[in-house]
C-alpha cells in the first residue's frame, strides 16, 4: 500500500464504492466489444477523461474497490490507473494487485483506494483453470476490531467461481467484520454465492441491484457484501458514462471504531 499523505478517520460509518472500470474504456452497446476492439489495447484521451470522472465520484467515498484497472501497459499509456485515481481523488492510500498480463498490451489489476491507513495489505491468487484472478485483502485496525476488506474479480465460469468462493470462505473464516466487493460475475441467487452465504456470515445484498450492462442494466453481478454485524444504511448504483458496469455503492455502519493506523 502506497501513501501520499496521512489522514485520520476514526468514524465507524463509511461509504464504499466498487467498480469494474474496463481499464478506462467505454462500451455502450454489445457490438462495441467488437467494433471498438482496438480501444481495448490502445491508449486514448477518452480513457483519461473517464478516469477523471470516476475520480470525481470517488471523492465522496472512504474506500473504493477497482476491477480491471490497468497497472501500466500500452492500453493505458503505461499509466498505473489505480495510482492515478488515488491521486486525482485525494485518496491518501492505495494498493493494486496486477493479476493478468498480455505481453505489453494489457496488465489488468484489482485496486483499492482508501482514506484509512491499512495495517497490512495481502495478495492472494485465486484458484482456477486459467490463472490470472486474485483477491486483494486489506486489514484495518487490530484484534477483534479488525475490518477486513477484500476486492475480487471472479471468473466467468461457474466451476471456477465455485472454487474461488470456497477459497474466500476459508480465508475469511473467523473474521467478524468483513467487506467483500467486486465484479463477481454471478447473481446472489447463484449456487456459488448461496454457498458463500451458508458457510460465512456474509449476507445477501438487499436489494440486489442490476449493474450490467451499464447502458441497460438487468444483471446483478457486482456486489458489496458485508457480514451480519455490519448495518447497511443505503445501497445504490451510480449513473455511469464509462465502463460497461455501473459502480455499486453502500453506506454502512460498523460496530467497531476503525483506527486509521
Amino acid at each position: 500500500m502506497s501513501r501520499s499523505a496521512p489522514t485520520a478517520h476514526p468514524s465507524s460509518r463509511l461509504r464504499l464504492l466498487s467498480c469494474n472500470i474496463l481499464a478506462g474504456g467505454t462500451v455502450d452497446r454489445y457490438r462495441q466489444y467488437v467494433t471498438r476492439g482496438l480501444t481495448h489495447v490502445l491508449p486514448g484521451v477518452g480513457k483519461l477523461a473517464n478516469l477523471d470522472r470516476l475520480a470525481s465520484l470517488a471523492t465522496e467515498f472512504d474506500l473504493v474497490g477497482l476491477q480491471e484497472a490497468d497497472a501500466g501497459s500500452l492500453r493505458s499509456g503505461f499509466l498505473n490507473q489505480t495510482q492515478y485515481l488515488a491521486q486525482a481523488a485525494g485518496m491518501p492510500f492505495w494498493s493494486d494487485q496486477p493479476n493478468r498480463r498480455v505481453a505489453k498490451l494489457a496488465r489488468s489489476a484489482n485496486g483499492l483506494l482508501s482514506r484509512l491507513a491499512p495495517r497490512e495489505v495481502l495478495d492472494y491468487p485465486l484458484p482456477g483453470r486459467i490463472p490470472g484472478r486474485g483477491a486483494l485483502v486489506a486489514h484495518f485496525g487490530h484484534g477483534r476490531n479488525t475490518l477486513v476488506v477484500v476486492v475480487v474479480h471472479l471468473s466467468l465460469g461457474q466451476q471456477a467461481r465455485t472454487r474461488q468462493v470456497e477459497f474466500l470462505a476459508e480465508l475469511l473464516q473467523g473474521h467478524r467484520h468483513v467487506v467483500l466487493m467486486g465484479d463477481m460475475n454471478c447473481t446472489p441467487q447463484s449456487p456459488e454465492l448461496e454457498r458463500l452465504f451458508c458457510i460465512t456470515s456474509l449476507q445477501p445484498p438487499e436489494p440486489a441491484l442490476p449493474t450490467y450492462p451499464s447502458w441497460r442494466p438487468h444483471r446483478a453481478i457486482d456486489h458489496i457484501l458485508v457480514t451480519q454485524e455490519v448495518q447497511v444504511i443505503r445501497r445504490w448504483t451510480l449513473e455511469s458514462t464509462f465502463s460497461d458496469h455501473l459502480p455499486m455503492a453502500i453506506e454502512a455502519r460498523f460496530p467497531i471504531r476503525i483506527s486509521s493506523s
